[in-house]
């Protein structure tokens, strides 16, 4: 890409913004993130009691086990998430954004 175009993008004021938008998202769910898997160690360190309980009387199944499974599955569902908002979202925007600096 030609460095003219290239600056023609950065200085785009809808680039700017897209950008601020794709960041803020991106550290949302991050935080989000950090805080499940931190959470759930600071668990297992702190109140490994209530991971171990069963998650029924008569099961062998620990409360650990599923909570652990959906932090992951949650995980996923947040990576989903931003995908979505990029294919959907940032990609078309980015798509007008080259048409105008390529004019």
């Amino acid at each position: 890409m030609p460095e003219s175009i290239a600056s023609k993008i950065h200085s785009n004021p809808k680039f700017v913004k897209l950008c601020k938008q794709r960041d803020t998202l991106g550290w949302i769910l991050s935080l989000i993130v950090c805080v499940m898997y931190f959470g759930f160690t600071l668990m297992i360190a702190f109140t490994p009691d209530i991971l171990t309980a069963p998650i029924a009387s008569d099961s062998v199944i620990p409360l650990g086990m599923p909570l652990g499974v959906g932090i992951i599955l949650m995980s996923c569902v947040l990576t989903g998430i931003y995908v979505f908002k990029a294919n959907n979202t940032y990609d078309p925007i980015m798509k007008e954004i080259i048409e105008e600096a390529t004019k």
